[in-house]
C-alpha cells in the first residue's frame, strides 16, 4: 500500500511547517533501543547514539508534509480520517485534536471489527444514541432508580468504545494511526479493507503496510501532540475548501494570495512569491541528539 500513496503529492498547504527546532524538542528523533529495531525501518534511521536509534528528522520533515496534503485531501474530497491511539500516553491528545479538527477518533480498546464489521458497529451506535436521546426527552424518568442507573452505566460504557466514532456513517477515507505495534488489529482491518493508511513508525515498527508513514518517536506526549496537530491543522484546511466548495489545492492557493495581499498593503509594497524553506541539514538533528541522547531514551 505504501508504494500505491506514497509518492502522491499535491499543492501547497497552509499549515505552518513543522521546524527542525519544533522537532528535537519535542523528543521526535528518539528511536528505540537498538536492540529492539525493525530493520525494515532502517531507511528512516540516521544514526545511532547510546544503544539508541536516532531518526532522520529530515525524512520526518518530508515525510509529515506529504501526510499532511493527503489528509486534507481525503477531507476536501467530502471523507472522514480516523484517528486511532489508545495507547495511554496518546489518548488526551487524540481526543483533543479530533475534536478540534471535527474528526473521528478511538482512543480507548479498539474492538476487533470496528471496520471489517462495520454494520454491527452501526446497529451499537445507534442503539447507543437512541438511548441518549431517550434519556434526554425524560423517558426513563419514572422507571425505578436502578433501572435508570442500569441504563446510564449503559451508555457511558457505549461511549467509552464508541463515543468517537457516533457520528460516523460510513468508512472512513483514510486512518491515522499513533502506534501501529499497539493498533495491530485495526492496522490489520484497514489493509483488509484497501483504507489508506497515515501513521507514525517509530524504529520497531513494520512501515510496509503504512501508505505515508512518519517516522518518529510514538511514545513522547511531546511528540505525539506535534504531529497529531499538524496532521489536524491539515484536516480543517481541507473542510474549509470543502466547505468553500473549491479543491484543497485551489483553496491553499487563494489563501496564499490573500495572505501576501495583506501583508504587502500592511507594509506598502507588491507581493512577492513566498521563498521555499531552506531544507534543514542532517547534522542539526543529529548535533543535538548526541548531546541529550544519553539523558533521553524512550522505552516504549
Amino acid at each position: 500500500m505504501r508504494q500505491i500513496y506514497a509518492s502522491r503529492r499535491k499543492g501547497r498547504t497552509l499549515v505552518t511547517p513543522v521546524t527542525m527546532k519544533q522537532l528535537l524538542e519535542a523528543g521526535v528523533h528518539f528511536g528505540h533501543q537498538t536492540r529492539r529495531w525493525n530493520p525494515k525501518m532502517q531507511h528512516f534511521i540516521f544514526t545511532e547514539r547510546n544503544g539508541i536509534h536516532i531518526i532522520d528528522l529530515q525524512q520526518t520533515v518530508t515525510r509529515l508534509d506529504e501526510a499532511i496534503d493527503f489528509v486534507r485531501e481525503v477531507v476536501a474530497g467530502g471523507n472522514d480520517v480516523l484517528i486511532i491511539g489508545t495507547k495511554k500516553q496518546a489518548r488526551e491528545t487524540v481526543e483533543q485534536e479530533a475534536q478540534r479538527a471535527g474528526l473521528p477518533y478511538v482512543n480507548n480498546r479498539w474492538l476487533g471489527g470496528k471496520l471489517t464489521n462495520f454494520r454491527t458497529i452501526q446497529a451499537r451506535i445507534r442503539h447507543m444514541r437512541d438511548l441518549e436521546d431517550r434519556t434526554e426527552r425524560g423517558e426513563f424518568a419514572r422507571r425505578a432508580k436502578k433501572e435508570q442507573l442500569d441504563i446510564a452505566n449503559e451508555i457511558e460504557r457505549l461511549n467509552r468504545y464508541f463515543g468517537g466514532i457516533k457520528y460516523l456513517d460510513r468508512l472512513p477515507g483514510a486512518v491515522f494511526v499513533i502506534d501501529t505495534m499497539k493498533e495491530a488489529i485495526a492496522v490489520a482491518e484497514c489493509e483488509r479493507l484497501g483504507v489508506p493508511i497515515v501513521s507514525l513508525v517509530d524504529t520497531n515498527c513494520d512501515p510496509d503496510p503504512i501508505a505515508y508513514p512518519i517516522p518518529s518517536n510514538d511514545d513522547a506526549i511531546r511528540a505525539i501532540k506535534l504531529i497529531l496537530g499538524k496532521i489536524a491543522d491539515g484536516a480543517i484546511e481541507g473542510r474549509a475548501a470543502r466547505e468553500a466548495g473549491v479543491g484543497a489545492e485551489a483553496y491553499s492557493e487563494e489563501m496564499a494570495q490573500l495572505a501576501a495581499a495583506e501583508e504587502a498593503a500592511a507594509e506598502g509594497e507588491a507581493p512577492e512569491a513566498p521563498a521555499e524553506p531552506a531544507a534543514p541539514t542532517a547534522e542539526e538533528p543529529v548535533a543535538a541528539a548526541t548531546a541529550t541522547a544519553s539523558e533521553e531514551q524512550t522505552t516504549g
